[in-house]
């Protein structure tokens, strides 16, 4: 039995969507920018792709800005603050790297930075956002959901905060989307960014979406696409499959989260009945719905993860941006929580075509493993 356990991380193409790319690459290959017929055939699937996705989401066709991942739209809207005069960012200590790691490459162009403590469940403390407010605060950015322990921020006091004082307010809501409704990060963020791969659409495309009233600047400059946001041809199939996917995956949202939150809990229960010790982050009574991040105890993760790939379960020690590195997980570090259980963590994230019968083989398997 193979179970892929590891949706944080990636998930596997729709066949719906596959069955759409296989149809469509070999017929639509026009650049849409050109003006002839097989041109404005790639041209209308662009575009079609906006309206489809606008649709599904709430927003206009015109807030959306199509990119090469959510990291690019993480990077865009970063660079535009460091283009501006408040240079000042207020971010959390449990963000991706796309944000930390952006922020840190950007001081050497004035970007100076506040990164907010989390609790001991991953939440941040509306209030300390709040507090860090400087004269010069250009940028609000707080995930919607957090990867590795999932849990999820208080998105709508938070974009209070920033109304009141007039600063703009990003969140990546890469691991959002398919998992939890995002009308509010629609009807509250200025800006939002997304990623394909995470909702079962192909890599490599993503998207941002932009408050009308919201001007940025082009973080990659060449032949205006995007609204003169992005330059570079755009990826007409992946875009198009993307917009599909997401559509599948807003539409069958309560249908997955009733499948996602039954793994879970037995999940759950199955651990916490053979490892009595057994320690889960996060907090589960605010998070997203399949994700389970849990220590046991004096275990290697890394050779744990090992002993279950070699039973085909696929699971992960935590960003899949630093799997297969036995250094302790800066997210788990910014819970508080100590270097022996972070170096005992493993996440398992379930998705869609995962099943009770696998979770129960996992279950077995790990009770096996550990000798229990």
């Amino acid at each position: 039995m193979n179970c892929y356990f590891d949706h944080s991380a990636t998930t596997p193409v729709d066949l719906a969507v596959i069955e759409w790319m296989n149809q469509t690459q070999s017929t639509v290959f026009g650049n849409p920018s050109s003006s002839h017929a097989i041109g404005r055939k790639g041209k209308h699937i662009l575009e079609s792709a906006r309206f489809q996705l606008a649709e599904s989401l709430g927003c206009s066709p015109k807030e959306i800005i199509f990119t090469g991942s959510g990291t690019e739209a993480n990077n865009l809207v970063l660079h535009h603050v460091a283009s501006q005069k408040k240079k000042h960012i207020i971010t959390s200590s449990i963000e991706h790297p796309a944000i930390l790691k952006t922020l840190n490459h950007l001081k050497p162009f004035g970007i100076t930075f506040t990164i907010i403590p989390v609790d001991q469940y991953g939440a941040v403390d509306p209030k300390d956002i709040e507090k860090a407010i400087q004269s010069d605060t250009g940028l609000i950015s707080i995930m919607a959901a957090n990867n590795e322990v999932g849990t999820v921020q208080p998105i709508e006091t938070i974009s209070h905060i920033a109304k009141n004082n007039h600063i703009l307010f990003h969140s990546d809501g890469v691991q959002a989307l398919g998992k939890i409704r995002i009308q509010t990060l629609v009807n509250h963020c200025d800006l939002i960014s997304f990623s394909s791969h995470k909702f079962y659409g192909p890599k490599g495309v993503g998207f941002l979406i932009k408050k009308e009233s919201v001007k940025l600047n082009p973080f990659i400059v060449g032949g205006g696409q995007e609204s003169n946001l992005r330059g570079g041809t755009e990826n007409i199939v992946g875009i198009g499959a993307m917009s599909l996917a997401a559509e599948k995956a807003i539409q069958s949202l309560d249908e997955r989260s009733i499948l996602l939150t039954d793994l879970e809990s037995l999940c759950i229960a199955g651990l916490k009945d053979f490892i009595p010790d057994v320690i889960i982050h996060g907090n589960m009574d605010s998070h997203i719905p399949g994700l389970i991040s849990f220590a046991i105890p004096g275990i290697d993760n890394q050779k744990l993860l090992t002993q279950l790939d070699q039973a085909h379960i696929y699971a992960s020690s935590g960003s899949a941006c630093h799997s297969g590195i036995s250094t302790p997980s800066e997210v788990l570090i910014a819970l508080g929580v100590d270097e022996e259980t972070n170096l005992s963590t493993i996440r398992i994230s379930f998705g869609k075509d995962n099943t009770l019968e696998q979770v129960q083989y996992f279950l077995d398997t790990l009770k096996t493993i550990l000798q229990l």
